[in-house]
């Protein structure tokens, strides 16, 4: 099964360091993990051990788009040019489809190999954010290139892909948001770290997606009750103080086999509701869901944009699964 999972929560949060050790505990647990820095804060890498220099030196998806629609496009008649694709382009026959496991240009170009105590991982990153990115293409265009990825990836067995998302609405408005078998919203247990669920969970339920949430930084009952009188069932787990963490923090990380006993559990228990949640995927809706956002985005800007009629690069016949087959590179 391949897993698309998101993190997503506000600044602060502890989102990028809970989604870093969910990826230590897939890898602990033999999956193969492609990990995706989405966030505009760019701490991904270095939560996962890499230094300073390294996390720097990894490769922006952003800047490898061109590479990225050019490969995704293959030999679909409906595209034109890889200039006509935009972020919500969905895939169709001919398409080029990714592997977690495989390799392709793609990941050559934008993939680096992270090797953790219990196995080597995958890590893509957006590419650093500036202030004069943000409400400009050049901040979409960075984000898109991980959409055009998702809506490309297809099944294999024990594979997940994990974001570390930013928690803003440009996911709501690409649809980027629908593409994902779980979303963790990572919450401390105040009322600021709750308000990014209620945006969430309204569009959560206008499109079926599952949504859970981990409270972080709790520290006693009191915590977890304010939590679950803000949001209810939806809250999984709870996450306390880690020695583990802060070690990590300070640069001195332990193996991962020492975390505490009740973090691992915690971690489990996210593996368990996204394994729970994929199971239940519609693919047909998750197509349809990728071709509404397209055609919304075609009409509201695509086709201005590219000079082309996007709508005509939807296949009606086509719907992405676990069998699709996938064109071989040439």
């Amino acid at each position: 099964m391949n897993m698309k999972i998101a993190f997503v929560g506000k600044g602060g949060s502890g989102k990028t360091t809970l989604s870093s050790l969910f990826i230590r505990h897939l890898a602990a647990n033999e999956a193969h993990v492609i990990a995706v820095d989405a966030d505009i804060n760019q701490h991904l890498g270095a939560a996962l051990g890499l230094d300073e220099a390294e996390a720097a030196a990894l490769p922006a998806m952003g800047a490898h788009l061109p590479l990225i629609k050019d490969y995704l496009r293959g030999s679909n008649p409906r595209i034109a040019s890889a200039d006509t694709m935009i972020k919500t382009t969905p895939p169709g026959e001919g398409s080029r489809l990714l592997r977690v496991v495989e390799d392709n240009p793609v990941y050559d170009a934008c993939a680096r190999t992270i090797r953790l105590d219990d196995g080597d991982i995958r890590l893509m990153a957006t590419g650093p954010f500036t202030e004069s990115d943000l409400g400009v293409s050049c901040y979409h265009s960075k984000v898109g290139a991980v959409e055009l990825c998702l809506n490309h990836l297809v099944d294999g067995p024990d594979e997940y892909v994990v974001v570390d998302m930013t928690a803003g609405s440009d996911s709501f408005a690409s649809g980027m948001f629908t593409r994902f078998d779980m979303t963790f919203l990572v919450a401390e247990p105040t009322l600021k770290g709750v308000s990014v669920y209620r945006q969430y969970k309204e569009y959560a339920r206008d499109y079926g997606v599952s949504l859970k949430v981990v409270g972080n930084k709790v520290q006693g009952p009191d915590d977890i009750t304010f939590l679950r009188e803000q949001v209810g069932d939806d809250l999984l787990v709870t996450v306390g103080h880690s020695n583990w963490v802060r070690a990590m923090e300070k640069g001195r990380p332990h193996r991962f086999e020492l975390l505490e006993a009740d973090n691992r559990m915690a971690l489990q228990s996210l593996q368990n509701a996204a394994e729970d949640s994929y199971a239940a995927r519609d693919w047909e809706r998750y197509t349809r869901q990728m071709v509404h956002f397209h055609l919304r985005n075609a009409e509201s800007w695509g086709n201005a944009r590219t000079g082309a009629d996007l709508a005509a690069q939807v296949d009606p016949a086509f719907v992405l699964g676990e069998h699709t087959p996938v064109a071989q590179p040439g």
